[in-house]
């Protein structure tokens, strides 16, 4: 039986990830952006340096530009109407450091289940196409989402919002705004409050002087999508947005407003008493995330993504030899963020606003 490996996502808006962590470029093609959109190319590469790595003590020392190509679908900066393909290439590999890797997998990583659904035929080089590298060309599609969404007045903003035990102030559900948002993005680290940055700064560090990692969570707001989008049932927003979330590697909880708090309260608590604000109905509260039935409901849309620690450590950990069938001691090499939360920010947005624009298109 031939297995092939799916990495689409979209009904009106279709987008296709291509590449793998080492091999010559990763990439996107995006089908169905309308035509004649202009695309702010030093805003989308403003974007991308937001996710690229090595740029600090903080992330993995591998050094990648992360410049697009844009292959097809633009027209002097415009959108055509063909579909938009670009790529990014890999310039900075080191595949002799996951050498090891085919025969012992890494705990916590997808090395184990992607050799027995391929048969031993994926790349384990740089985690493949499971490494969170493919998040670059998710972010070329994500930018240029955020572009079309902020025409229509919709800003997506994220922050993080806790390392480890180390929490930062959460989102204003109910009055949070796109400029608030835009302030946060601007951020060397994009917290609320600044004052929690050093301490999320040193969790990070300890366990990576510890060869560990720490993991943490990114909570995002969208604010002016009108109420009326999304779909009931398996096409609504919590649907699209929770799929799209879920494909970003290491993500292992997405909850939207008060999420999982919702279970400890009461109905006459959770609910969101209904307001005129503004000349339009809006809700008091905000604890169902501006998500009802699946719709929009005209409220800002509040969703969080908790992630794992990152899975390649440098300490010695318990696996097994596939060849041999008997346990083994590994030790990962190669260079990896002792944190993806900082670079999962852009990551998250982008995720969102890829959701948003297929649903409002």
């Amino acid at each position: 039986m031939v297995i092939i490996m799916a990495s689409m996502y979209g009904s009106k808006l279709k987008i296709s990830i291509f590449g793998q962590s080492h091999s010559p470029a990763i990439g996107v093609t995006i089908d169905g952006l309308p035509a004649g959109l202009p695309i702010d190319m030093e805003a989308l590469h403003q974007f991308l340096a937001r996710r690229a790595p090595g740029q600090n003590a903080l992330s993995t020392s591998r050094r990648e530009a992360d410049v697009p190509e844009f292959l097809s679908g633009l027209y002097e900066g415009v959108t055509c109407g063909a579909p938009l393909t670009a790529i990014i290439r890999n310039t900075n590999t080191r595949s002799g450091d996951y050498a090891n890797l085919a025969d012992c997998p890494r705990p916590g990583h997808a090395d184990y289940p992607a050799c027995v659904k391929w048969n031993g035929h994926q790349d384990p080089t740089g985690g493949g196409h499971f490494s969170g590298r493919l998040t670059a060309p998710l972010c070329i599609a994500g930018g240029i989402a955020l572009q079309l969404l902020s025409q229509r007045g919709i800003t997506v903003g994220a922050h993080v919002a806790q390392i480890e035990a180390v929490h930062d102030t959460p989102f204003d559900s109910v009055h949070i705004t796109g400029e608030a948002l835009q302030k946060i993005r601007d951020k060397a680290f994009p917290v609320v409050d600044d004052s929690v940055a050093p301490s999320m700064e040193a969790a990070i560090l300890t366990a990576k002087r510890s060869a560990d990692s720490v993991g943490g969570i990114v909570e995002c707001a969208a604010v002016g999508v009108p109420a009326g989008v999304g779909d009931p049932m398996f096409d609504g927003l919590e649907s699209r947005l929770a799929a799209m979330l879920f494909a970003v590697p290491a993500v292992k909880g997405v909850e939207f407003g008060a999420g999982f708090d919702c279970a400890s309260m009461r109905g006459s608590t959770c609910n969101d008493p209904y307001v005129i604000r503004g000349g339009a109905v809006r809700t008091a509260s905000n604890n169902n995330g501006g998500i009802l039935g699946g719709i929009a409901n005209g409220m800002p849309i509040l969703v969080r993504a908790a992630f794992k620690p990152t899975s390649s450590i440098g300490i010695e950990q318990d696996s097994v030899s596939l060849s041999r069938m008997e346990p083994q001691k590994l030790i990962v090499h190669g260079r990896h963020d002792p944190c993806i939360v900082l670079r999962a920010v852009p990551v998250v947005e982008a995720a969102v606003a890829l959701a948003l624009l297929d649903a409002i298109l």
